[in-house]
Parts: structure tokens; sequence; C-alpha cells
């Protein structure tokens, strides 16, 4: 009996080591643009939690971060300060960290359990081992400051609607203080056309900032279905 008890009090100790594992290292998922990282040597990382996911994204992207990567999982009390580590690990420049109540299993204590069958029975009934502690969901996302871009949006190529193509790019975020942004683009316009190259997919938006690098150039776009047009000077590199 025993023996029994110090296999138990082994998997016990085995389970706090798991437990001291960094979670938000091991569940990390980079972007498919890996080797992102900080433009600075040794980073001056922040960590920032918050409960707006979806809001927060696109600040970042407005604010001229880039994603670098993000960790989700399901744990119990994890501190945050984790996520702050591994994204030190990894150069980012910042880390955004979210946590929600999951569930909650009935709460016992481990020890006192091992500790009252070494003076008793000397078993340990596994069940109560396997008890969880309140469970989180856990999710956190890593963030590259990028230098100033050639344009300075964000899109994403639109749906087709009842089987007929749609037209342009709609712009997800606008990088402050980039030529897009002193051009008046917004969130939400439908970016249609750079300079002579109508633009469909994101990487036709690419190859024609390219070309435009350095230059003055139209932009045809819609706004509330509406055409419009706007001149920026593109950066360049």
């Amino acid at each position: 009996m025993l023996k029994n008890l110090l296999i138990l009090v082994l998997l016990f100790v085995a389970q706090l080591a798991h437990a001291g594992e960094n979670l938000f290292e091991n569940n990390y998922q980079p972007q498919k643009n890996g080797g992102l990282q900080s433009q600075m040597a040794n980073p001056d990382t922040k960590m920032y939690v918050s409960n707006h996911k979806d809001e927060d994204n696109i600040n970042m992207l407005e604010d001229g971060y880039d994603l670098m990567g993000t960790s989700d999982f399901e744990a119990g009390n994890i501190a945050p300060e984790q996520a702050l580590q591994h994204a030190k690990n990894i150069k980012a420049d910042a880390v955004l960290v979210y946590s929600k109540y999951a569930s909650k299993q009935m709460e016992l204590s481990k020890i006192q359990a091992i500790k009252q069958a070494a003076k008793t029975t000397h078993e340990v009934d596994e069940s109560v081992l396997k008890q969880d502690e309140t469970q989180y969901k856990y999710f956190a996302s890593y963030w590259a400051k990028m230098p100033m871009p050639l344009l300075g949006l964000h899109v994403i190529k639109l749906k087709p609607v009842d089987a007929e193509p749609e037209n342009g790019l709609k712009v997800l975020a606008v990088i402050k203080d980039s030529p897009a942004a002193k051009a008046n683009l917004q969130r939400g316009d439908v970016l249609l056309k750079i300079g002579e190259i109508a633009v469909q997919k994101p990487e036709e938006l690419a190859i024609a900032v390219l070309k435009y690098q350095g230059k003055a150039v139209e932009i045809g776009y819609e706004r509330d279905g509406q055409p419009a047009s706007t001149q920026a000077t593109l950066n360049s590199r």
C-alpha cells in the first residue's frame, strides 16, 4: 500500500511540474509569415490584458503592428506573465492576453487527500488526483511593430454574392500617419484601382504599390456604395 501511495505522490508531483510549464509557449502557433519579429534587437515588450479581441486586432493593425502568432488553450489559473515571458523570448513588441471562465469542477485539496491517506488507509482514489480547479480559456496574440509601409492598408478580398463577382478589396484597417491615412482612405472603403492597375486580389495591390512607390498616384475606391477617388504619395524603400 505504501508503494501505491508513493506512486500516486510521484504522479501528483509530475502534474505540478507540468503545471509549471509555460502553456503560452507550448500552445504558440506562428502566422504564415514565419520569422516576423521586432525591428529592435532587445525590444521593451509590453503586455496588455483585454476583453475586446476583434477591436484590439484592428487597433493594433492601425497602429502599425503585424501579427506574429497566437496562443490558444484551456487550463486552470495561469499567470499572464507567462505570456509576457514568451513574448520576450520570440522578440515581440507587444502581447495581448485574454481569459474567460470555461468551467468549474468540484474543488478538493489533492495534497490534503494524500496526507489523509497516509494517516489512514495508505490509498488514494485516483479520481481525486484527476479533479481539476476552475478552468479558463486563454488566448494571447503577439505583435511586432513594423516600419512605415509604402501605402498603409490592410485589405481582404470580397466574397461573391449570388455568384456575381465582387470588385475590389475591402479595407480592414488604415495605418495611422501612412500615405493611405493622409489620403483620407477609411476602414470599410472598397479599393478598386491604384493608378492604372485594377486591384481584385491582395497580390495585385502589392504589385501596384511597388510600381508606384515614391510617386503620387490616383486611387479609385467606393465608400458606402458610391465611387470616389483620392491621391496619395506613396513611400519608397
